[in-house]
């Protein structure tokens, strides 16, 4: 069997800590263990006398508990706690990849769930955001991808790359056509709290019975060091989930696992930190973008700290962020890795200083590559 490689992740892995500015991140710029500490209302005592043996291989059940009480119906036996949401969907892949033959896909997306399908011999059957309905998908292309034969359905919500959050219609479309083919329902929600306005995405967990749901602390959290994610799933599947887990990374550091806590059970204050650095930047990239008179469109993202845009000229994608990278060491994700040619993808989530030098070192070549 071929095996699918992960381009955007061999692309980031490689070159995110080589390059002078890295604006390929999809988060907000990371919390330090004191901010965290400082949000929590909690001094640094507990955390330095902390054994350092294993934790509880699928989350601490304090942890778990705090995750359960974020999703309505949810006990911590619907819960499992992963190293970062990348293990989350790879157990599960693992599960439910097993006898299916056909995954339908929103895309865009991030390529992980896309790849594993591929790599676990699926057929995939993409439904495209549309960029002229401003990213909402056509109904009648939900209906053409979601078929009797469809054995798994996986959305991401809000979406990466293109920072969109799906409406209640399309929701509710997709979430009939997957009870009516009886297909499982995967759920990426780990951008869930970057909204750049409103409330807090709603949860899918429990829009039908056969419901599972990932996220993390890798995004709207900014402390993806921790490497803490999770899955909300039946507790039937969640004994497969652990089977899995056994497998790989046995389970999540201790020092991880405590500071998880404090961070989910103190989300709103981490949230409105988020918040705080998306308001500040979004601006800032906006008026640069539009200070090329014309050679990029987008839409303006509602959630997390990325902009997808078309570009109307210039090279390939994967060409034009290359001699970005060699020319500028600035990282951009090419829109090739979201089998979107002719689109970049760019992290607003940085320093503001930072994000604003970025920007100043990219205009020369710009003005440049995209003539």
């Amino acid at each position: 069997m071929s095996f699918t490689p992960f381009a955007l992740e061999r692309w980031q892995s490689t070159w995110e800590h080589r390059v002078r500015i890295n604006l390929s991140e999809s988060g907000v710029h990371a919390m330090t263990p004191a901010e965290l500490l400082t949000v929590a209302g909690d001094a640094s005592g507990d955390l330095l006398h902390l054994p350092l043996g294993y934790g509880q291989s699928d989350g601490s059940d304090a942890l778990r508990t705090a995750v359960a009480a974020l999703y309505p119906g949810a006990s911590p036996e619907h819960v499992t706690v992963t190293v970062g949401s990348a293990e989350a969907n790879f157990c599960t892949c693992w599960a439910l990849f097993r006898d299916a033959r056909r995954i339908a896909i929103l895309a865009p997306t991030y390529m992980q769930i896309w790849g594993l399908a591929e790599n676990f011999g699926a057929t995939v059957v993409p439904f495209w955001l549309d960029p002229e309905r401003g990213w909402e998908p056509d109904p009648e292309a939900i209906a053409r991808a979601i078929t009797p034969d469809t054995d798994v359905v996986v959305v991401t919500d809000p979406n990466n790359p293109t920072g969109h959050v799906l409406s209640a219609s399309a929701r509710a479309s997709i979430i009939e056509a997957t009870r009516a083919a009886g297909a499982w329902l995967l759920v990426d929600e780990v951008y869930q709290g970057a909204e750049h306005a409103g409330p807090i995405t709603p949860t899918w967990y429990g829009a039908w019975e056969r419901t599972l749901v990932v996220n993390g602390l890798s995004k709207a959290y900014g402390l993806p060091g921790l490497r803490i994610g999770w899955v909300v799933s039946p507790p039937e599947l969640r004994t497969q989930l652990l089977e899995r887990h056994d497998y790989t990374v046995i389970g999540p550091g201790p020092l991880a696992d405590h500071l998880a806590v404090h961070a989910v059970r103190n989300r709103e204050r981490i949230f409105a930190r988020t918040r705080g650095i998306l308001h500040t930047n979004y601006p800032i990239l906006a008026d640069w973008l539009g200070t090329f008179h014309g050679a990029f469109t987008w839409h303006a993202p509602a959630c997390g700290a990325i902009a997808f845009v078309r570009y109307r000229n210039g090279p390939p994608s994967l060409e034009l962020v290359e001699r970005v990278r060699t020319d500028q060491d600035v990282l951009l994700v090419p829109g090739d890795h979201f089998n979107m040619p002719g689109w970049l993808r760019l992290g607003f989530g940085n320093p503001t200083d930072e994000l604003r030098k970025a920007l100043a070192v990219l205009t020369p070549p710009f003005r440049t590559l995209l003539a």
